[in-house]
């Protein structure tokens, strides 16, 4: 189990950094040798994607070989996949200082009913997305994963909400276990975009999938954005996720597509000064 210490501890700096998204499908590490300065988000300096829940150990140790030691904030919405992740950083490096970020550690108004039960992902992500949209102008994050995310963060920084919908793989997923003859189409990953036309039934499918998604996105980007939206102009659109380059042209010119936005949301928070963190004794 990851050290459970007063929120005061994720309030003090602390750099070198192992920034970790633990996501359904894979888990994204990311380190950041600084804090970070300057507009715009942190580039990690090195990555390591581990794909599914049985990936290997070594790939993890043979990664951190290269790196000086550094402290870990993980942020996790699987829950076996950050325990199993918890045991291999405890097995490889027992002495690094290791905490698991919470929505009260972010420097994030959210304005929700119970921002405890919102995905640590989608409110790292509109902390990342207040660094890169324009003053006074809303901005829409997607993010495209094992689940699509469409959420609105306010003129004003705040995270007011959004959309959950199905992810691509998921969606082919369903519609084979739960339909008698539709066959099982991989679509994890999408390189091209698939013929809107499917001249088969494997073809219809992922058609229907891809371009459903799409258009899903659009519609909620363009819904939510003028919820969001104020004199100061249109809303910033920021797209993510493991499959966001498949669509990010396809989502229009004005998109910007940020492969690192959720891992660059845990060092932003890491180093921002919250007063609500001030005297609290670790």
């Amino acid at each position: 189990m990851l050290n459970v210490r007063s929120r005061a501890v994720f309030a003090v700096p602390c750099f070198p950094l192992i920034a970790v998204d633990v996501g359904n499908s894979r888990t994204k590490l990311g380190f950041f040798g600084a804090a970070p300065a300057g507009d715009g988000l942190p580039i990690p300096a090195e990555t390591l994607d581990l794909s599914g829940s049985n990936w290997p150990v070594e790939a993890l140790r043979s990664w951190l070989a290269a790196l000086p030691r550094a402290a870990w904030r993980v942020a996790s919405v699987n829950r076996p996949a950050a325990q199993r992740l918890e045991a291999a950083i405890a097995e490889i490096c027992p002495e690094a200082e290791r905490y698991r970020v919470a929505w009260p550690d972010l420097p994030l108004m959210v304005n929700v009913p119970h921002p405890e039960r919102v995905g640590i992902d989608r409110l790292l992500g509109a902390v990342a997305a207040n660094r890169l949209r324009h003053p006074n102008r809303a901005a829409v994050v997607i993010h495209v994963g094992t689940a699509i995310t469409v959420n609105l963060v306010t003129p004003d920084g705040a995270f007011a909400g959004g959309a959950i919908l199905p992810g691509i793989a998921l969606s082919a997923q369903a519609l084979h276990d739960h339909t008698d003859l539709l066959p099982r189409i991989e679509m994890v990953e999408l390189a091209d975009a698939p013929p809107v036309v499917g001249a088969t039934t494997e073809w219809a499918i992922a058609s229907g999938l891809f371009w459903g998604a799409v258009g899903a996105m659009r519609e909620l980007a363009a819904r939510l954005g003028a919820a969001g939206t104020t004199s100061r102009g249109d809303a910033d659109i920021i797209l993510t996720g493991g499959a966001a380059e498949s669509v990010a042209q396809l989502l229009g010119p004005n998109v910007r597509h940020e492969p690192h936005l959720v891992l660059a949301g845990i060092p932003v928070a890491a180093s921002a000064s919250d007063e609500k963190h001030a005297g609290v004794e670790v």
